[in-house]
C-alpha cells in the first residue's frame, strides 16, 4: 500500500511539473522573433511598434525585428501573420482595422475574427480633426458649414480604410451630416505628407505624429477627438463640444498573433510585454508620444475587441461604409 501511495506522489508531482512546463515555455524564445506592422514607416502605429520592440528584445537576448508590411488598409500584413507559423515568432501591431472595423470588407483573404487573437493593450492614444492652413475655416461648425456647403468637395487621408483615422473620419460624417471624400494611404505618413503639400484638404491624425506640423503651424487642428481636452493641445476643444455632441474615437493598439499560437506562449508574451511597458524609458516615450499606456491580461484585450467590434459593426452598417 504505501509503494502506490509513493507511486501516487510521484505521478501526482510529475503531473504538476508537466503543467508548469506548459505554463511556462522556458525554451521561447529560442530564435529572432518578427513584429508585422502592417502599414508604411513613421505613423503611429510603426512608432509604437518599435518602442515595444527593442526593450522586448534586450529582454529575450533575441532580435526583434519590425518589418512594415502596408496596403490594403493594414490586411496584406496580417494575412501574412496568419499565414505565417503559428508558433509565436511573428507577432503584429493590429489597430482598429484588424481589431474592430473589419466588417467593411467582404473580400479578405482571412477572417479577423476568427485568425487573430490580441495578446494585450499596447496604448490608446487621441486624435484631432486637421486642415491644410489655407482651408478658411479656424473650428469645427466653421468646417462642418463649409463641407454642407460644398459636399464631397472636401478630400481627407488616411492610413487605408478601416484605419483609426478613416473610422474617426466616417464616425464625423455620420454624426455631423457632412459629406467628405475619402483618399486611402498605405500608412498615416504619406497622408500627412499630402496634406501638407495641400493635395488633400483635411485628416485626422493622432496628436502624436501631427503635433510638430501644428506647431509649426504647417496645419491647423481644430478639435480632438477625445472627450476632454488635451494636455498637447490645451487651446483646441474636443469635437464632442464643437457642434459634435457625443462625438468621440480613441484608437487603441494591441499586440496580436494568429490565433494558433499555443496559450502558453501568449500568457508569456502577455506577461513580458507588460514588463516592458511598465519600464521607465518606455513611459517616457510613451508621454513624447502622447499616448496612454494599457497593458492588462489577454482576456480584458479580447473584451475590449468584442465590444468595440460591436460598436463599429453597427455604425459601418448604418453608414453603408464599404470597402473592396
Amino acid at each position: 500500500m504505501a509503494g502506490f501511495k509513493k507511486l501516487g506522489g510521484l505521478l501526482a508531482a510529475a503531473m504538476c511539473w508537466s503543467a508548469l512546463a506548459a505554463a511556462q515555455p522556458a525554451d521561447y524564445p529560442s530564435k529572432p522573433i518578427r513584429l508585422v506592422v502592417p502599414y508604411a514607416p513613421g505613423g503611429i502605429a510603426d512608432l509604437l511598434g518599435r518602442v515595444v520592440a527593442q526593450p522586448l528584445g534586450a529582454l529575450y537576448g533575441r532580435a526583434l525585428v519590425v518589418e512594415n508590411r502596408s496596403g490594403s488598409g493594414g490586411h496584406i500584413g496580417a494575412d501574412a501573420v496568419v499565414n505565417a507559423p503559428a508558433d509565436g515568432y511573428t507577432l503584429m501591431l493590429a489597430t482598429i482595422s484588424h481589431n474592430a472595423a473589419y466588417t467593411m470588407y467582404s473580400n479578405l483573404t482571412y477572417d479577423p475574427a476568427k485568425q487573430i487573437k490580441p495578446v494585450i493593450i499596447l496604448a490608446e492614444s487621441a486624435g484631432a480633426l486637421i486642415v491644410h492652413p489655407s482651408l478658411p475655416v479656424k473650428s469645427v461648425p466653421e468646417f462642418i458649414a463649409l463641407a454642407k456647403a460644398k459636399p464631397g468637395a472636401l478630400a481627407y487621408g488616411s492610413a487605408g480604410h478601416g484605419s483609426a483615422l478613416h473610422m474617426a473620419a466616417e464616425l464625423f460624417m455620420f454624426m455631423s451630416g457632412t459629406k467628405l471624400t475619402h483618399v486611402p494611404y498605405r500608412g498615416s505618413a504619406p497622408a500627412m505628407t499630402d496634406l501638407i503639400g495641400g493635395q488633400t484638404q483635411l485628416m485626422f491624425e493622432n496628436i502624436a505624429t501631427g503635433l510638430p506640423y501644428i506647431k509649426a503651424k504647417r496645419i491647423r487642428a481644430l478639435g480632438v477627438t477625445s472627450l476632454k481636452r488635451m494636455p498637447s493641445l490645451p487651446d483646441v476643444p474636443p469635437i464632442s463640444e464643437s457642434g459634435v455632441p457625443g462625438y468621440e474615437a480613441a484608437p487603441w493598439y494591441t499586440i496580436s498573433v494568429a490565433s494558433g499560437v499555443p496559450n502558453d506562449i501568449v500568457r508569456k508574451l502577455n506577461a513580458d510585454i507588460e514588463k516592458v511597458l511598465r519600464m521607465p524609458e518606455v513611459l517616457t516615450r510613451w508621454n513624447e508620444l502622447g499616448v496612454t499606456v494599457v497593458g492588462g491580461s489577454t482576456e480584458a484585450a479580447v473584451k475590449k475587441n468584442q465590444m468595440e467590434a460591436e460598436r463599429w459593426t453597427k455604425v459601418i452598417k448604418a453608414a453603408g461604409i464599404r470597402a473592396e
